[in-house]
Order: C-alpha cells, then structure tokens, then sequence
C-alpha cells in the first residue's frame, strides 16, 4: 500500500502529525474547548430561514468580499470599527492563515510563546514561514521585558500572542502587548479566540487597534457563539491589513450558505451568547473544586482549565477515559486540560478526578 512517504512530499512535512484532537463516543465530551449548549431555536429557525433566502441562487458565485458579514461582525466589536476593519473566513485558522501568507513565506518567520496553541507552528510551516519557540513564564504568564527581548533577539517578521492563552487560559497584561507593539518590526497578530469568557476588567487589543497599523486581532463564532460547526473566524485591523490578506485568499472562500448562516448568528447574538455566564460559572467551579482539593490549577480566563496530574498525564488522560470522560492531552508534560461544559457534564468530570487525582 502506498504512504505518505512513498510521495514526493516535502521534506519539511514527512513524519509529521495532522493537527486534531480524538474524535471518540463517550457520554462526556470535554476535549476541544466547544460551548456544550445547543443552538438556541430561535436562532436555528433564523439560521435556517437565512439559509433557505440563498438556496435559489447557488447557482451564483457569494460575495467574495463577504461585505454583508463583515459589516454585522464590525457592529458586534464596537470601538468604532467598521467593515473595512474587519475580514472573515473559515475559522480563526484560515484568518492566520492568511496572514501568513501575506506578511511570512519563505525566508520570513513568526515567533509565539509556548506552550500555546498548537496550530500557530503548524500554519507557519505549511506557508514556508520558519517558526520560533519562545516560552512563557513557568506560571504561563509573559513578562514584558522577557517578551521584548526575544523579539530583539530574533526580529522576527510575525509575533502571535494569545490572551486568553490555550492551552493554559491565561489572560495577557496589556502591558505586555503594548511592550511587543513598541519592540517588533512587523506584524503582531493577537488571538483571542477565548475573550467572551474574559473575567470582568480583563482587556482587549481591540482598544489598541487606533494607531497600531501592524496590530491584528484574530476572533472566532466557533467558541462563545457555540458555532464551531459554522467555521466562521475573523479578524480586526487597519483597513491596509484587511487589503493585504485580501491578496492571498482564495476566491469565494465563504459560501454564500457559510456568509448568510453566520450572518443571522451574529444578528441573534443575544442569544448565543447567553450560555456564557453559565460556563464561566462552570469553569470557576472546576478551579475552585480542584485546588480546594490540593490541584494545582492554572488562572483561566477561558472555557477551559489547565490543571496538574501529579504524575504521567497520559495515564491521567486514559484514567478519565475509561470513566467516560474525554479531556484533552495537549502534550504538556503532567498536565491536562478540560473544557467547562454544563453543570451535568462538570459534576461528571470532578467526581472522576475525585478517584484520579486523589
């Protein structure tokens, strides 16, 4: 049987790994950070009826400049965006995606702080853009002064920070944001994937975008909106950066079945967004459950925890897996991470870690 390596595949990819998380059939499912609430009705009766308005037509190209979206996901943002601001694709993956191929390449690089989401190295590899490893504090937080040395060490042409962190759920000091503004050259690309379930003072970069023309602000619907299934991310910048990316991605990217879906989610935001509070409730009851039990836990201002195992985490990992209960190994040596899904689902996860991590 033919494999990947009997292909003249590059070199650069032989022996790697797809990205993906275990898609198993448990009655627990708390390993990708997804909103554990179904669509709400009222929004799957307008998603639907959005839908159906643009089945006539299929046999028409979608707006490639998907001007109608942008414009609702600018009014959701506020800060006086608007739709020159903002862009949109398949997920907050293709939007990085995109900026790397317009800003890195062959002979350019992107450095990010580890540990941290793990598609960041893998989007830089797959457009030629040699990635830096740079780690976080050991408590997962970012010093200033250790970021900016590192940009200075290495003058790479991106620089990704995430806040709320994943795998960690760790929020950024503005500080440390406007310290990597001052001290880097090129792009720097913030994802905030997780910012919805921010805790309350928490900040934004979207309130440094004003006279930041190489800031970027990646966002998603698939985590607080609980659309993961839509793949819809996007991003907020000068209208210059929206320009640029504009140059790289493919032609009519969304469909128009993808744009008009999207559409009404951000329309019945309200909606969608209500189940919020109770996963932030969630999550708070999991780090507080768990340290009064002697865990050591990561601060998480996301929908998920990061904590200790005490010893091998793979062990750990198969151990709440044969209690049904699938979590995530992201590959940090000792730790796991859980998503805050439902009260239900929670209350699943802390009696198994009751006889796990005793």
């Amino acid at each position: 049987m033919t494999t990947i390596d009997d292909l003249p595949i590059r070199d650069d990819l032989r022996g790697k790994s797809p990205y993906g998380a275990p898609q198993l059939d448990v009655p627990v499912l708390l390993n990708t950070n997804e909103n554990s609430y179904p669509v709400p009705d009222d929004v799957v009766e307008a998603i639907g009826k959005a839908v159906q308005a643009e089945l006539r037509d299929l046999n028409r190209y979608p707006d490639r400049d998907v001007v109608a979206l942008r414009t609702e996901l600018a009014s959701y943002l506020g800060h006086g965006l608007t739709a020159a601001n903002v862009w949109a694709a398949n997920g907050s993956n293709e939007v990085q995606q995109q900026l790397l191929q317009a800003f890195g390449g062959p002979g350019r690089s992107a450095l990010g702080f580890g540990p941290s989401y793990s598609m960041h190295p893998l989007l830089a590899q797959g457009t030629g853009t040699q990635w830096i490893g740079a780690l976080r504090d050991p408590d997962f937080g970012l010093d200033p002064a250790k970021a900016v040395a590192e940009i200075e060490r290495h003058d790479p042409d991106l620089v990704f920070l995430c806040s709320p962190n994943n795998p960690t759920g760790t929020a950024l000091d503005p500080a440390v944001v406007d310290a990597v503004l001052a001290a880097a050259r090129g792009m720097v690309i913030v994802d905030e994937a997780y910012t919805e379930f921010a805790r309350a003072g928490t900040a934004s970069a979207l309130t440094l975008l004003p006279g930041h023309p190489r800031l970027v602000v990646s966002r998603t619907m698939s985590k607080a909106f609980g659309f993961a299934g839509g793949r819809l991310g996007y991003l907020a910048a000068d209208p210059a950066v929206v320009d640029a990316v504009q140059l790289v991605r493919l032609p009519y990217h969304l469909s128009a079945i993808s744009q008009a879906a999207a559409r009404a989610a951000v329309v019945h935001r309200a909606s969608l967004l209500a189940t919020v509070e109770a996963i932030k409730e969630q999550r708070d009851r999991i780090v507080a459950t768990l340290r009064s039990r002697g865990v050591r836990v990561a601060d998480s201002d996301a929908n998920f925890v990061l904590f200790a195992t005490g010893g091998d985490q793979k062990a750990a990992w198969q151990q709440f897996l044969d209690r049904g209960v699938l979590i995530r190994d992201v590959g940090l040596a000792g730790w796991l991470r859980v998503t805050a899904g439902t009260e239900s689902e929670t209350s699943a996860f802390l009696d198994a870690a009751e006889e796990i991590l005793s």
